[in-house]
């Protein structure tokens, strides 16, 4: 029973021989259409002045609470800055409302954007130092290829997601307008 079971001689070459295909000719397809797609992403990070698309546009942002008229506003941003805000708070204690502006002259830089470029084109990096003549040689090569792509992708996403905080000193120290 157990004779039944175990792959003949014949499916195991076969078998070889569509997994030699596959790291010879399809990892290289698909890590091709996963360089794309990282390029394609690593252009809604670009900033101005970085090359020849010309001034990055704005994009604004209207803030709002749920329900409640607490938090009204817009941000604009510019690339990785913001580079304007008008902000209203309503405290709800005593009616009192607080309004925030950036000055034109002054930006704030988003960290956390730069930072999840600089690892999206880590990622691109990595897969371009496989060019198409490089043959790999085992399965685990090609995961330890993709490990390493997915943990800059992680660490671009978590960067976006959960944004470094900065501490009332930090804030004031970092020349925001006050």
């Amino acid at each position: 029973m157990a004779t039944a079971m175990a792959p003949t001689v014949v499916e195991r070459i076969v078998l070889e021989e569509e997994f030699r295909w596959l790291l010879h000719d399809e990892v290289h397809a698909v890590l091709r259409q996963l360089q794309d797609i990282l390029k394609e992403a690593s252009l809604r990070f670009t900033l101005p002045g970085s090359g020849m698309e010309g001034p990055a546009k704005q994009e604004n942002f209207i803030l709002g609470s749920c329900g409640t008229d607490q938090v009204k506003g817009v941000l604009t941003l510019q690339g990785d800055a913001l580079s304007q805000a008008d902000v209203n708070l309503k405290m709800p204690r005593n009616n009192q409302l607080l309004h925030f502006a950036f000055r034109e002259d002054k930006q704030w830089k988003l960290q956390q954007i730069q930072d999840a470029r600089n690892h999206v084109s880590q990622a691109i990096y990595l897969l371009n130092n496989r060019d198409e003549s490089y043959q790999f040689r085992t399965g685990a090569e090609v995961l330890k290829l993709m490990d390493a792509v997915m943990l800059q992708l992680t660490r671009a996403r978590n960067r976006l997601t959960t944004p470094a905080t900065l501490t009332l000193p930090e804030i004031a120290a970092s020349g925001l307008p006050a």
